[in-house]
């Protein structure tokens, strides 16, 4: 039985992305819906018929009272034995199924599967954002809020069905049921309804925007918990514990600081509440002991009257409570639409083709990109590397390398000209295709908190264990591998490394990802200071082995280091976005320039950074 509540909607089913979701509330949630439509109509008319039973069960009690109170015993049982069976068969049986119906649509389909579905599109989503949107936010908050956002969205929509629509069920057969026993006990109903209607009101109007800054709060504590977490290391290394717990009970303090806010809404609501609930009570009861006083109703008005409004006394706490939750999920939700319903500026063209390698030629056609600001980055480039050379890229801080790198990969579009590849433009083709056929080796690699196995086989999960094997050798890294054991026992390849590789050395981490790379063997290959992790014994090895794995490819490859590419066919010198020397490692030498001041001003192998600015 719950097997099939549970599948009744698929939350990963196929779907038509959309780069520029709607960030308005209700429109983003549209789509959702749309797949639930179904499922929403059952479910209603479960909980309208839950409503129905729970209203009608008092009309009967009324009636129960007066047919008890108008025969004797004997007669009571001869006259109305079949109205008592009919009763005991709704009770035992159509109650239970409506109310196993609704519970089950409500927990097994709709909550397991709406927020799953928001949740499941979501990550898709903010995974397809480009490398800078994740640079300008903590990533503890954008998680956060994919965490939040969904489950928020599945207990709003089941507050509807569970709250609101069996409420509205219960309130209409209230009315109908006391006008039919007098129209006069109507009166405090309708007006306790109205004061009931307009204290909601002022405690959604006051909840909502009061939730969502608490939401936005609890969001900023975790970006900057999450974020002292992750650098760890650095808190521990400058001794600033006591910093970072200031730095925390800033963003705490202002999450408490809201949520005593939304909570003074709630505590006025509670007693307001208290004070008009009592009201209707009093005044209905009066009313029909007053009607029953004077011969103008039965016992049973004043029995079924006085429980209705005790019954609705009850409910009104839960309706209340289930409203404010109702929108304080809401507002949790509409905090998430920040993250989860922003556009994604970087996108394939439409119909983009895969890239077609054939070669490997580069060629940057003036290529501009500042970051937006002007200035910085590259400036105008002109550069083509032939397909197979293996070039080296050498410049002062800030003169442009990284950007060009990111440039090829397509972690950012050129604000101007364009990058070709075998002559297709990479923004034309799509950016999964082109990153298949680069590999890249960064400075500072991290790792998956998964297996090592896992991570060397990242790239080709299908290559198996002899490839995967070969490339660690490869890599220098076989060896320490099969020694390492984690905290759960797992050993070699199969034990895992910690968030961001932490559990393993810098060298250690930085031989993985350049198995990693050799496993991938793409055409195109980018090394970003790829050995600076290592010792000078391992180092020796891995370009040995990174020069075997050159073979046949693209190579760009940079470096501090400029014994590293000293052996490179050319070397590009990069200055404030321009290129202002390229050619072979004494070529460059000889010409003096930049590039020989480099090689002359090396301390310990590395650039110096005081060369002064003129060249």
């Amino acid at each position: 039985m719950f097997r099939f509540f549970e599948n009744l909607v698929d939350p990963y089913k196929p779907y038509a992305m959309n780069d520029t979701p709607p960030k308005g509330l209700w429109p983003f949630l549209r789509d959702y819906v749309r797949e639930f439509r179904g499922v929403f109509t059952v479910t209603a008319l479960f909980s309208v018929g839950n409503g129905v039973l729970d209203v009608g069960m008092l009309w009967y009690l009324g009636r129960l009272v007066d047919m008890m109170t108008q025969t004797s015993p004997a007669e009571f049982l001869a006259a109305h034995w079949l109205d008592l069976v009919l009763v005991a068969v709704v009770i035992l049986f159509i109650r239970p199924v409506v109310a196993a119906g609704s519970v089950a649509l409500l927990h097994n389909t709709i909550l397991t599967n709406f927020g799953t579905m928001i949740r499941w599109r979501a990550h898709g989503h903010v995974l397809r954002q480009p490398v800078g949107w994740f640079e300008s936010d903590f990533a503890g908050r954008i998680a956060n809020r994919i965490m939040q956002a969904p489950p928020a969205a599945g207990d709003a929509v089941f507050q509807v069905f569970d709250m609101a629509v069996f409420a509205v069920t219960t309130f209409v057969g209230a009315c109908i049921m006391l006008f039919d026993a007098d129209p006069r006990l109507m009166v405090p109903l309708i007006l306790w309804a109205m004061a009931y209607f307009a204290l909601m009101r002022w405690t959604i109007k006051r909840a909502g925007p009061a939730s969502t800054a608490a939401s936005e709060a609890r969001s900023a504590v975790t970006g900057r918990v999450v974020d002292s977490y992750t650098n760890i290391h650095s808190v521990k290394l400058f001794a600033n514990h006591g910093q970072e717990m200031d730095y925390a009970r800033e963003a705490i303090e202002g999450a408490r600081t809201a949520f005593q806010k939304e909570m003074r809404i709630v505590t006025v609501m509670d007693i307001v509440l208290n004070l008009i609930n009592g009201l209707m009570i009093l005044s209905v009861a009066a009313l029909a002991i007053y009607l029953w006083v004077h011969g103008l109703a039965m016992v049973g008005v004043v029995a079924s009257a006085v429980a209705l409004v005790l019954r609705l006394h009850s409910m009104t706490f839960w309706i209340m409570w289930a409203s404010t939750n109702l929108v304080q999920n809401l507002g949790t939700v509409a905090e998430g639409l920040e993250t989860i319903a922003q556009p994604i500026t970087l996108v394939d063209a439409p119909e983009a083709p895969a890239l077609q390698f054939k070669q490997g030629l580069i060629e940057f056609q003036s290529v501009s990109h500042h970051y937006g600001r002007g200035a910085g980055g590259l400036d105008k480039l002109n550069l083509v590397i032939r397909p197979g050379e293996k070039i080296g890229l050498v410049g002062r801080s800030g003169a442009g390398k990284t950007t060009l790198v990111k440039l090829i990969l397509r972690f950012y579009d050129t604000e101007e000209g364009r990058i070709l590849i075998d002559g297709q433009d990479i923004s034309k083709v799509s950016q999964e295709s082109l990153r298949r056929v680069i590999g890249m080796v960064q400075q500072e690699s991290t790792l998956l908190h998964r297996s090592v196995r896992e991570n060397i086989l990242y790239p080709n999960p299908t290559a198996g264990e002899e490839a995967m094997i070969a490339a660690a050798k490869k890599a220098e890294s076989h060896d320490f591998i099969l020694d390492l054991e984690d905290p759960k026992g797992r050993r070699g390849y199969d034990a895992h490394v910690g968030e961001r590789g932490v559990k393993l050395s810098g060298g250690q981490r930085q031989r993985v990802a350049i198995a990693r790379v050799i496993l991938k063997d793409a055409p195109i290959l980018i090394m970003d200071e790829a050995t600076s992790a290592l010792d000078s014994e391992a180092e020796a090895l891995i370009q040995k082995a990174l020069f075997g794995v050159m073979e046949g490819k693209t190579v760009i490859a940079i470096a501090h280091r400029l014994s590293t590419i000293a052996a490179m066919d050319r070397i590009v010198v990069l200055d404030r976005g321009h290129i202002v020397e390229e050619g072979p490692h004494a070529a460059l030498l000889a010409n003096g320039g930049l590039y020989a001041q480099l090689w002359a001003r090396q301390s310990g192998g590395f650039l110096g950074e005081d060369i002064e600015e003129e060249v």
